[in-house]
This record gives C-alpha cells, structure tokens and sequence, in this order.
C-alpha cells in the first residue's frame, strides 16, 4: 500500500503542476497549494518525481517488475494521456478511468504475481465504477469545469441528457461485473447478495439523476458512489476466499 500511495501522491502531484493555471479558475479546485502559490512549480516538480520514483522502487524491490510496470503506466497514462485531454474531449473521463482503475490492479498483482481472472474484475468493477462517480461530480460542478474550458459532458450538453445517460449505463453494467468475484473463486454468497443491493441501489440513483438532473439527485449519486466502493470492498474481504 505504500508503494502504490506514493507513485500515485507522485502523479497526482505533477497532474496538479499541469493544471495549475486551470484550477486557479476553478471554485474547487483554486486553493490548491500551487494555484494558491503556496508551494512553488519546481519544487511541485521535484517532489512529484521524487514520490513516483519511490513507488516505483519500492514495487520492484518488494513486490515484483510486473506490479512497478503497472504503476509506471498508470502514471504515464494519467500524466501524458489522460491529463491533456481533459481540455479536448469528453471522452476524457474513460480513458481516466483507465489509470483511476489501474492501483488495484497493482495491490492483485503484487500480491498474486499476475493479472489473472481476479484482477482484472477487481480492475474492471472500478473502471465502471467511476463514470456515474464524475458524472456527477461533473454536474455539480460543470459551471467550474466551463470556466476553465474543460469540455466535460455536463458542460457541452448543459441539458444534463448525455451525463445522465453515461451514469445510468454504466452504473447498470456494474450490477453484473460485480458479482463476478463470486464465480471468479474471490468471495462467496454473502458478497454476491452484498453486491447485488449495492449495484441496484447506485443504478437506482444513477437513474433518478438521469430522469431530474438536478443538484440534489447529482448529489446523491455521488454521495452514494462514494459509499458505494468502500462498502463492497468490506464484504468482499470480510468473505473472501483467496
């Protein structure tokens, strides 16, 4: 865990020395220590290799190459992909999921060695997972996002109608995905029904946002996303299997 909190601290501060000039014109994000010229860019920079790299180390040293080989992506594709496309295209918001997926594939790797079936469910839950997450993040806070001139979906359909419908698909392709864990030999009975009532309340949540598209049902949908993950992670170890 330590490892993989340190190269993502490295990514997450050199992603935020990119968009310096951005989120100081942003509410949320304009008291950032370098928007807020707390803390200088060089020193943002030096401290921001000097985590990633010692993530990446420690990986390789404790855990194995192939762990260190992921999280190097994760930070190469957050860095170099993902965080200039924020200003370009929608469809941003997938390909971040991509490395906001990536750390626990990280933690099965440099526990199992390899990807295998587990892993790339554990992978695939949290890929899913985010899109109703950010979409309504990305209501809630699209005035902030048109501001700095990022075309998100809730600010190049202001009507909401895209947003919605990206929170309810996805959201309802997480209902099946997670209850994989149960046939891939990962949890038992308790999680699967576990799962299964999470998933359909988040969807049922995903689909009042998409029908009202208001702030209280973006609200409640991110409220409920982020209750949604640490409780079926919970049941998922507290039945575990492997």
């Amino acid at each position: 865990m330590a490892s993989s909190s340190l190269a993502a601290g490295g990514a997450a501060v050199l992603n935020q020395l990119y968009e310096r000039e951005t989120d100081a014109l942003m509410r949320r994000t304009r008291l950032r220590p370098l928007p807020d010229g707390r803390v200088a860019p060089a020193d943002a920079r030096i401290f921001g290799i000097a985590l990633s790299l010692a993530g990446l180390l420690l990986l390789a040293a404790r855990a194995n190459w192939l762990a260190a080989g992921l999280a190097l992506a994760t930070i190469l594709v957050y860095l170099i992909v993902y965080t200039p496309m924020k200003r370009r295209t929608p469809l941003s918001t997938l390909v971040g999921a991509v490395p906001g997926a990536l750390p626990v594939l990280i933690g099965w790797t440099a526990s199992h060695g390899s990807v295998a079936l587990g892993g790339a469910t554990l992978f695939t839950i949290v890929f899913l997972w985010q899109i109703p997450h950010f979409m309504a993040i990305a209501w809630l806070y699209r005035d902030d996002y048109g501001k700095a001139g990022f075309p998100m979906l809730s600010v190049i359909d202001p009507q909401g109608r895209r947003a919605g419908r990206q929170a309810v698909r996805y959201a309802a392709a997480l209902v099946p995905v997670s209850l994989a864990p149960t046939f891939a030999g990962i949890s038992g009975t308790v999680y699967f029904v576990s799962a299964l009532v999470l998933g359909l309340a988040l969807l049922v949540l995903a689909v009042r946002f998409a029908a009202t598209r208001n702030d209280r049902a973006a609200r409640a949908l991110f409220l409920g996303s982020i209750t949604y993950l640490p409780l079926l992670w919970i049941v998922m170890i507290a039945g575990r299997t492997v």
